[in-house]
């Protein structure tokens, strides 16, 4: 489940940034070339940065991406670390509600004023504030979800799991993770690589 969701907002994050790419292109090639702005680039791309940067919210959450200073975590006693990594997914979830609870605010002012961007599109501001806080509450109940979770390893005192699943990633994690994507990608390609010089030997 937790992979599919993963996939899922990595899926829309990348395809929010490459439709970005191409309007950022047309935009390029139409003031080059014709001398004729689409006058939206500018404003699609502050909309893109703020719904992709709720959903890597939730994807740095789930990948523990999130940066923690753990100089001294390590030295600490295991139930120290168990407290400490319970704290910290408690404080996050907290922090993922309030600034939920904060943008519904955004949300009501924008609904009650009628808002729309300073714009030459004058587009209705409760269209991207709408996906906007879409990704805030999709973060706010994944972190919540994890801290129920934490809270549960804690309570019944599953120390080595919580520590496991909710301590920072160390150096040593994030090395080998990158080795596993790029004997991934090696994989991936070999086919390919093989396909090509067998094409060229019959040639």
């Amino acid at each position: 489940m937790k992979d599919r969701i993963e996939t899922l907002l990595a899926t829309v994050f990348g395809g929010i940034f490459l439709a970005l790419s191409v309007v950022v292109a047309a935009e390029t090639i139409s003031r080059k070339v014709f001398n004729v702005s689409l006058q939206g680039a500018d404003e699609l791309g502050g909309y893109a940065l703020a719904v992709g940067s709720t959903i890597a919210f939730s994807l740095a959450l789930m990948g523990r991406n999130h940066i923690r200073v753990d100089v001294f975590h390590d030295k600490f006693p295991r139930p120290l670390q168990a407290a400490l990594n319970w704290l910290s997914i408690v404080a996050l979830a907290a922090f993922g509600a309030f600034i939920a609870w904060a943008a519904f605010k955004v949300i009501g002012d924008t609904l009650q004023y009628r808002s729309t961007a300073q714009t030459p599109w004058a587009t209705p501001l409760i269209w991207p504030q709408s996906v906007w806080y879409a990704g805030l509450v999709i973060f706010a109940l994944v972190a919540t979800g994890y801290a129920v979770r934490a809270t549960v390893l804690l309570l019944t005192r599953r120390i080595d799991t919580l520590n496991h699943d909710f301590h920072p990633k160390s150096t040593k994690e994030e090395l080998k993770a990158e080795l596993e994507d790029l004997a991934h990608r090696r994989a991936a390609d070999a086919p390919a690589a093989a396909d090509e010089s067998t094409q060229g030997a019959r040639a």
